[in-house]
């Protein structure tokens, strides 16, 4: 009799998760009815692959994993691609959602990620590296998290970073001629023979 996991074949690899998620914040939550109080467990949860891929996704269930896997589920389905200038973000952004407002600023190459928990986790989980944030206004980690990704939404590529790939861009078809030439084998002459009589 096979254990569970195990198969005739042996054991399965588990495959590697595309997504990287952090749960944000759990609550429990009512809603009267005309019976009384239903409780509820509310997950909030921000998923990313660390490679320019963000999304963040609320969900509600009698128990907590039912929670967490209905926000996995949502966040999926509303992934953004935010813009990277390197490790930080490319200008300066200043939002509103609700009551909470969040300044968001570049900052250069070894600062790390200068920011609060739940803004933290969006931005770490969307690829950025050094960043300078501020939050005013609210400390709920709900608001928060949805402002920084309505923020990231809101990102544009700056005339400097169109500069910058198209110098990146014509130093490849600069180096792209010079490794053809050096991968060509050079050709060898047949040798000349000589008789000895």
């Amino acid at each position: 009799m096979a254990h569970q996991g195990q198969k005739k074949g042996g054991f399965q690899k588990r495959e590697p998760k595309e997504f990287e998620e952090e749960v944000i914040q759990i609550d429990r939550v009512t809603k009267v009815v005309k019976g009384g109080r239903t409780l509820r467990f509310r997950a909030t949860v921000a998923i990313g692959d660390k490679k320019g891929r963000v999304g963040v996704g609320i969900g509600k269930s009698h128990e907590v994993t039912g929670a967490i896997q209905k926000a996995i589920a949502k966040a999926k389905k509303c992934l953004v691609t935010v813009i990277i200038d390197g490790t930080t973000i490319p200008h300066d952004l200043k939002i509103k959602h609700k009551s909470s407002k969040i300044l968001l600023m570049p900052a250069a190459e070894g600062t790390g990620i200068i920011a609060g928990g739940s803004i933290r986790k969006v931005l770490t989980l969307a690829g950025y590296k050094d960043i300078l944030s501020k939050s005013f206004g609210t400390t709920n980690k709900l608001n928060n998290t949805k402002a920084t990704y309505e923020a990231l939404k809101l990102m544009r590529e700056t005339p400097m970073m169109a500069r910058k790939a198209a110098k990146a861009k014509e130093a490849e078809k600069k180096a792209a001629p010079a490794k053809k030439t050096a991968e060509k084998p050079t050709e060898k002459k047949p040798e000349a023979k000589t008789s000895t009589k």
